[in-house]
């Protein structure tokens, strides 16, 4: 038997509202979100390519131990999975990074 339950996704209380940079393009995310998180809400299946063949990589594991989600923040690669958006934050996909 199937029982119905009203959506309540309405109720969720959400943080604020915060904006970051992503290869140049604005992204909004919600306050402590992760980057790779924030990415996909937007629509990002894409993050990085690979350094071999140029592939579409993206995420895989969404607890850092893969690094298919490698970015550019402040000049060190990192994993977006890991790193909790800021106000203003500039990110670059790490392509060719593994």
């Amino acid at each position: 038997m199937i029982r119905l339950i009203r959506d309540r996704s309405a109720d969720i209380e959400r943080t604020r509202l915060l904006t970051f940079h992503f290869d140049d393009e604005p992204v909004q995310a919600h306050e402590g979100e992760t980057v790779a998180t924030a990415l996909l809400r937007a629509g990002h299946l894409t993050i990085r390519s690979a350094p071999n063949d140029q592939a579409a990589r993206g995420l895989f594991c969404c607890m850092g131990l893969c690094q298919e989600c490698a970015v550019i923040v402040d000049g060190r690669v990192t994993e977006a999975c890991r790193h909790i958006v800021t106000e203003g934050l500039v990110v670059v996909p790490a392509n060719g990074a593994s």
